[in-house]
């Protein structure tokens, strides 16, 4: 192997278009390509910009072109040569360096490599070879645009909040374990045995102490981990882009984050996103879509029949209204000549969220079919129709539950509708914000309250006396941001008062020692005067997704874990040694 030595880069591969004909240039990059032409050899070079050509002839220099004949993909190479501007009928139009080639002078070969287990840009290879081999999948154009525009949101966020006002503050990674949703990850003290470290879920009580602190504005870009399930969009660890500040309301929250967002979108990827964002609150959001994150960019609104079929027959709508559910649908116009076979497989999606079933009515060429004629006059299923503003060629479905289920199952066959019918518009944004969430949910199972964001988010203040009158119907001041259906983050104002905050422990059925144990630092920073604050935690991957156009969160981020959390490239999480077990005082029960 020879040294970089005298070999310094004049250009990136894909910048090369910019040199003068006749210049000398040195280039250096991976080999992508090596063709022979008779006593031509065309090495293509490639680097995170783009690729250029190389041109060496043996009969210029046949020492020089036996080695390039040797050059094989992924070589690391060093090229000394000349720009040489390319014949008309030689330009290749699909290259930003089409135009030019280098003619080689000198080559040294930097590093060698093994024939890769796929080739770079493979689309076709299957997730699990490329993660355990990221090093190379990185290598990929897509991949590196996606890193690159991380980088960009990333600093276009420092600099927005920056000149704001806002300071960023690093919290903690090692902290004490406290209820937040999901499950900690974590850490066994050494120094103190039978004792833990959690990895921070988010550093929200923390950042609620900042502003106790009098710092006003905080933020940070901050990794978060939590030990859930995975899915595309979510991962064990992610990172958020964490706001705080103090003495504001909600409407204060929501116009500094909108801002944050459209410099984010217009100055890391050129999208230009309206102002202001849309509100609805959770109640609407849940009775049109279904969802509490929304798509919002098609149709296919849910539609509540319960009255007009309430009375009939029908012992499936009959039991689901008596139980407190409801009957609500969905026109997939256009719809109507779905065969048999794949209506059914509509029914079989949305049993996997718990619905028994569908009703379909199906008009098309005049006539109505439906699989609960039997059950309606003629009049009455012309109201149904009515009610859905269906039209010939249309199919309407119909689901009949608990209104959990209802929304759930409806919610995810609009998406899927719109999925196989392409109704989703490529390139549009619909960024809104969901607001009046209910302050707690009832777990029936357990007999208690579960805090719907956490506990530490207020109740709004019209709704604070329902604590104790009926904590069920209360709202908060929860604030979530969607865009194109995803949650592209959530926050609230919070809770600054001991009192109240008291007595949504006491609500939450958290016992005295509870408290204590995972609270007392909270609360004996409000004893000392806390302001009113409140903020936004925005998911960065999940945004940056957003914008590169992919479904899959792995996509964004360097170095992701697959499906079961484990991380192919390095083998995490792994076994250790005898010796560090004991140290820790932990005994193995598997």
């Amino acid at each position: 192997m020879e040294n970089l030595g005298k070999y310094r880069r004049t250009f990136y591969c894909g910048e090369f278009g910019q040199a003068a004909a006749d210049a000398p240039v040195v280039a250096v990059g991976w080999v992508n390509r090596v063709r022979r032409l008779g006593q031509l050899v065309f090495v293509t070079l490639r680097d995170h910009t783009g690729l250029v050509q190389i041109a060496l002839d043996e009969a210029a220099n046949p020492a020089l072109f036996a080695k390039a004949e040797g050059l094989k993909s992924e070589y690391v190479v060093a090229v000394a040569g000349k720009i040489a501007l390319r014949r008309e009928k030689d330009i290749n139009p699909d290259m930003a360096t089409g135009k030019i080639e280098i003619i080689a002078e000198e080559l040294a070969i930097l590093s060698n490599s093994a024939l890769p287990p796929f080739q770079i840009g493979d689309d076709s290879v299957s997730e699990a070879l490329r993660l355990k081999h990221r090093y190379l999948d990185l290598r990929r154009d897509a991949l590196q645009y996606n890193l690159r525009l991380r980088h960009s949101v990333t600093m276009a966020t420092r600099n927005f909040l920056s000149n704001r006002g806002f300071i960023e503050v690093e919290t903690p990674i090692l902290t004490n374990s406290a209820p937040e949703g999901a499950r900690d990850y974590l850490v066994p003290s050494r120094a103190q045995p039978g004792k833990f470290y959690a990895l921070p879920q988010s550093p929200q009580v923390l950042k609620q102490i900042l502003m106790v602190s009098s710092i006003d504005k905080y933020f940070q870009i901050a990794k978060c981990l939590r030990d859930e399930d995975l899915r595309a969009d979510r991962q064990p660890e992610f990172t958020q882009i964490d706001i705080e500040q103090a003495f504001i309301d909600q409407d204060d929250v929501l116009a500094l984050t909108e801002d944050l967002i459209i410099e984010i979108f217009k100055n890391a990827a050129g999208i230009d996103l309206p102002k202001p964002f849309p509100r609805m609150s959770h109640a609407e959001a849940m009775s049109r879509f279904g969802s509490d994150k929304p798509d919002t960019r098609f149709g296919l609104e849910l539609v509540d029949i319960s009255g007009i079929v309430a009375g009939s027959e029908f012992a499936v709508f009959e039991n689901a209204l008596a139980a407190g559910g409801s009957v609500r649908g969905i026109n997939a116009a256009g719809c109507a000549t779905l065969s048999r076979k794949q209506i059914d497989s509509l029914v079989e999606h949305v049993k996997t969220y718990k619905a028994k079933g569908l009703a379909w009515i199906q008009l098309l060429g005049g006539e109505v079919k439906t699989t609960i004629s039997k059950f309606f006059s003629p009049e009455k299923l012309a109201e149904i129709v009515a009610a859905f503003d269906a039209k010939d060629g249309d199919l309407i479905l119909i689901c009949a539950d608990e209104n959990t289920t209802v929304f759930d199952a409806l919610g995810h066959l609009r998406l899927e509708i719109a999925r196989r019918q392409d109704l989703i518009p490529e390139g549009l944004y619909h960024p809104l914000w969901i607001l009046e969430f209910p302050l707690l949910i009832w777990d029936a199972e357990d007999g208690r309250y579960y805090a719907n964001h956490h506990p530490f988010t207020a109740p709004r203040d019209e709704d604070l006396h329902l604590l104790d009158a009926d904590p069920a119907a209360a709202r908060s001041k929860q604030h979530d941001l969607v865009i194109n259906g995803y949650e592209a983050g959530g926050g609230s104002i919070r809770i600054h008062r001991e009192d109240v905050q008291q007595k949504m422990f006491e609500v939450l059925s958290y016992s005295k020692e509870e408290i204590y144990a995972n609270f007392s630092h909270l609360m004996e920073a409000f004893r000392y005067g806390a302001p009113p604050h409140g903020g936004i935690a925005l998911g960065l991957d999940r945004l940056v997704m957003l914008m590169a156009k992919t479904a899959n969160i792995r996509d964004v981020i360097a170095f992701p874990k697959q499906q079961d959390g484990s991380c192919p490239l390095t083998g995490a999480p792994n076994t250790v040694f005898p010796q560090q077990l004991d140290e820790l005082k932990i005994k193995l029960l598997v």
